[in-house]
């Protein structure tokens, strides 16, 4: 026999009142900047007093929070999704369709990317919750190293200083899993993040005349630096 849990009037309004807020924040996010984002300013929009706004979400910084966590989310969505449609294809395939996938978010969410992975925030500090959001895509980039092949003499061995610049990932791979592992999955995530990042920030304007070709391309080579094409 289930069980439905009813909302009560009140939680409704809570949860209806607080998504709104955070999509009146979101669209000052597309025409100030995570910077000017303002709960005054919100509260003047909804018609409501400041002090029953700050009820519902009771900071700037709350905002932010919510923000950042909605975008993490929708990035990784969207990554899993297509990652998933490919499932049970080569490794390389399923790289080449979660880096499309983040690409394509990034381009049709440039406000939301530019929150999580552009200028920090003067004066907010992100808290523990964005950890676990933020860490979906490269989980789902480490899926793929899992089964890294062989190199035709036994897997890489790090030099001690490379193994010491990144013991705060090694800390946190599982038992008995190879160095050279968290070294490509570093890899990985900044390459792709790096791509993106300098694609809608600009850094290509006048280098690349076709991004969308030339990521493709290099989604491919890199993987084969990966390991991910046999």
């Amino acid at each position: 026999m289930t069980t439905t849990v009813r909302r009560t009037a009140r939680q409704r309004v809570r949860e209806e009142l607080t998504a709104e807020i955070v999509e009146h924040g979101r669209a000052q996010l597309a025409t100030l900047g995570g910077a000017g984002i303002s709960l005054r300013a919100i509260a003047r929009e909804l018609g409501m007093a400041s002090s029953a706004v700050f009820r519902y979400v009771p900071s700037r910084d709350a905002l932010l929070t919510a923000l950042i966590i909605d975008s993490y989310g929708s990035m990784a969505d969207a990554a899993e999704a297509a990652e998933d449609a490919v499932r049970g294809q080569a490794p390389g395939a399923r790289w080449a369709a979660i880096c499309h996938a983040v690409r394509d978010w990034a381009l049709a969410h440039p406000h939301e990317y530019a929150l999580i992975f552009g200028s920090p925030i003067p004066g907010y500090a992100a808290p523990p919750d964005t950890i676990a959001p933020a860490s979906r895509v490269p989980m789902l980039l480490g899926g793929l190293l899992t089964g890294p092949p062989d190199a035709p003499t036994g897997r890489p061995t790090l030099a001690p200083e490379v193994a010491a610049a990144i013991a705060p990932v090694l800390a946190t791979m599982p038992e008995g899993v190879a160095p050279d592992l968290a070294v490509r999955g570093v890899m990985a995530w900044t390459y792709l993040f790096g791509a993106v990042s300098f694609e809608l920030f600009g850094h290509r304007h006048g280098v690349v005349a076709d991004p969308e070709v030339f990521f493709d391309h290099e989604v491919r080579r890199i993987a084969d630096l990966l390991g991910l094409n046999g």
